[in-house]
């Protein structure tokens, strides 16, 4: 068999929500609950974060056995001024935090015009860009930055592992075109990425991870754990790990820097990850439809500007998210054969039926 063709399988969005949901509720989650860490977590995978939605459901259910992410967590919402709250998320699922300070940031910007609603205690949620999308709904501009749950990256020069790979989203609504959606994280890659390769016997990339040794490049997937992975932009997307760490950990009294733990090397510990979302009501500033028009008129005039010779069309951010979701939505998930074996294992292990039986 073709390996290209062996990799293209596809998979139903149902059986993948299905198993999600029926192994959150095998290892612990209320019913409701499940349901809602399945809807995000299938939305990482329809919108391309393949390293942030099904591929972590292992990860999660070691986690929540081991007692290290509490299933039925008790969810507060603090309000401390006017446009700003804090988020308690009792060690739960790190999807039903966010989710939660999302719905807070909303609520409080229909008031203020602004919102900036901060998590302590919550966990790895998945794609930054599931979250930053969310006030979309309430048609708002959404932004979410996190703590990475492990430090894998150095500062500017250095060569310890202080920083993690915090990410970036921000959504912006626009009308008859797709949202405009940039999600980055403030590495060259994620290390969710890392962890795919790794998982699939991928080659990296020579510019994506160092050996802190010597500098040489590291582009054997299984010497990731030892090596670096690089800042985007060198001091610039260091900088911008270091800002993302104090504003979306430190401010919230979560974890950061040498603090941080690493959820990947100690599952059974609590890693206290920090998050914040900001919510913007743009009808504050013109009528939304106005603004909603603007938004398609500059990003019609950007995508047809002129590509480079022989390489492809302009792309904005947003553009291919669109696409993946409609695609996928049709079409099913694209999963990789050696993923497919390890949720077949999990799915064993919890008693419950594989995606293959779905």
């Amino acid at each position: 068999m073709n390996v290209q063709a062996k990799k293209s399988a596809r998979i139903q969005i149902a059986a993948v929500r299905g198993l999600i949901d029926d192994a959150m509720r095998k290892a612990g989650l209320p019913e409701a609950d499940a349901a809602k860490v399945a809807e995000l977590m299938l939305e990482a995978d329809l919108i391309g974060a393949d390293a942030h939605g099904v591929f972590r459901l292992p990860q999660y259910v070691q986690r929540l056995k081991l007692g290290s992410t509490n299933p039925r967590p008790n969810i507060k919402a603090e309000r401390s001024a006017p446009a700003t709250a804090l988020v308690h998320g009792d060690n739960g699922m790190g999807h039903l935090v966010v989710a939660r300070a999302a719905e807070t940031a909303i609520e409080l910007a229909r008031e203020c015009g602004v919102a900036w609603v901060g998590c302590v205690m919550s966990g790895h949620a998945g794609a930054a860009g599931v979250y930053a999308a969310l006030p979309l709904k309430a048609d708002m501009v959404g932004m979410y930055a996190a703590v990475a749950n492990a430090n894998h990256m150095p500062l500017a020069g250095g060569a310890e592992p202080l920083l993690g790979t915090n990410p970036l989203a921000v959504a912006i609504p626009a009308g008859e075109e797709p949202p405009v959606v940039l999600d980055i994280a403030t590495s060259i890659v994620s290390y969710g990425t890392i962890k795919n390769h790794r998982l699939q016997n991928k080659q990296l990339a020579p510019d994506w991870m160092i050996d802190p040794k010597t500098g040489a490049a590291v582009t054997d997937p299984h010497k990731s754990a030892e090596a670096l992975l690089l800042p985007m932009a060198g001091y610039k997307g260091a900088g911008l790990a270091l800002i993302v760490g104090l504003l979306a950990g430190t401010l919230n009294g979560a974890l950061f820097g040498r603090d941080c733990v690493d959820f990947n090397a100690e599952p059974d510990r609590v890693t206290n990850t920090g998050q914040f979302v900001l919510a913007l009501d743009p009808s504050r500033f013109q009528p939304l439809a106005t603004f909603k028009a603007e938004v398609d008129r500059h990003v019609r005039s950007l995508r047809n500007s002129k590509p480079l010779p022989g390489g492809d069309p302009v792309r904005l951010p947003g553009d291919a998210r669109a696409n993946r979701i409609a695609d996928r939505t049709a079409n099913g998930l694209p999963v990789a054969p050696e993923l497919l074996a390890q949720l077949d294992q999990l799915a064993a292990e919890l008693g419950i039926k594989p995606l293959r039986e779905r």
